[in-house]
């Protein structure tokens, strides 16, 4: 798969994905252990991954200084059309929903794929962001698989995108600081935290992108590979009751002594 960088306005796609609201309490959440899949409460929404919103967000800073056009990408159930209708308030142009039942509960390797094939099918592209990895698994493979089958750089961890000429410079992220990087288009970037706070919609944006048509594609434009990996357990860990023993004496050497004695009879020292 080969992606080409277009002539005059450049062409972004931003993937994003709707999950669970992270600010809902562990407590609500359930396991059904035959599909080995999370339940959410009834009443409780899906929002967009916040690191895939800094993603859009960071795609808006281009086309803030610069003509391009943005499409916000998205593989899941129809409530996903809520995300990419904000992802289209925020400043996106397009949006194109990937849905079917042969989509669901892929592993990375099937994800990146359907999202990768759908890049080509949107023609020519310049450039790729999504976030540094899932909101809620946080496995961070997808964006790096994405670039891969496209056979185009990758840079994660990004904090800063700026585009000069055919070339893209991304300042990322690294374990003692930062680091400039520059690399040819067409590229991925994924984007973390360190980007900064997405945009607010304003009341206008939103109406607005109630109003524009959100294309869907199935697995009739779009077929998946089969899955990789296979999730053989999912489940709430159990909590034990912890016995704890205290030891008493006279003097703090005491009570160590004590506490030496305990632990070699356990057979921990």
């Amino acid at each position: 798969m080969k992606m080409i960088v277009g002539v005059g306005e450049m062409n972004i796609v931003v993937c994003v994905k709707e999950i669970p609201d992270p600010e809902m309490p562990a407590s609500v959440f359930s396991i059904d252990p035959e599909k080995r899949r999370a339940v959410l409460p009834a009443g409780r929404k899906m929002v967009i991954s916040d690191y895939d919103e800094r993603a859009v967000e960071a795609v808006l800073r281009i086309k803030d200084t610069q003509e391009c056009r943005v499409t916000a990408l998205s593989m899941g159930g129809s409530s996903a059309i809520e995300v990419l209708r904000h992802c289209l308030s925020m400043g996106c142009d397009d949006a194109v929903l990937l849905s079917d039942p042969l989509f669901l509960d892929s592993d990375s390797f099937v994800t990146a794929s359907v999202l990768a094939a759908a890049i080509n099918k949107i023609g020519h592209v310049d450039l790729v962001t999504c976030g540094v990895e899932e909101g809620e698994w946080d496995e961070g493979q997808v964006g790096a698989g994405i670039a891969e089958l496209l056979k185009v750089p990758c840079v994660t961890a990004v904090a800063d995108i700026k585009i000069s000429g055919d070339r893209v410079v991304m300042n990322r992220v690294v374990e003692d600081g930062r680091e400039v990087v520059e690399v040819p288009l067409p590229a991925l970037a994924t984007v973390g935290s360190e980007i900064g706070e997405p945009r607010y919609s304003s009341v206008r944006k939103i109406r607005e992108a109630m109003r524009k048509e959100i294309r869907v594609w199935s697995s009739d434009d779009i077929t998946p590979p089969k899955q990789r990996n296979e999730m053989l357990a999912l489940f709430i860990p159990a909590r034990r009751e912890v016995a704890c023993e205290f030891f008493e004496g006279e003097t703090a050497e005491e009570k160590a002594v004590k506490l030496a004695e305990a632990l070699r009879a356990a057979k921990l020292i």
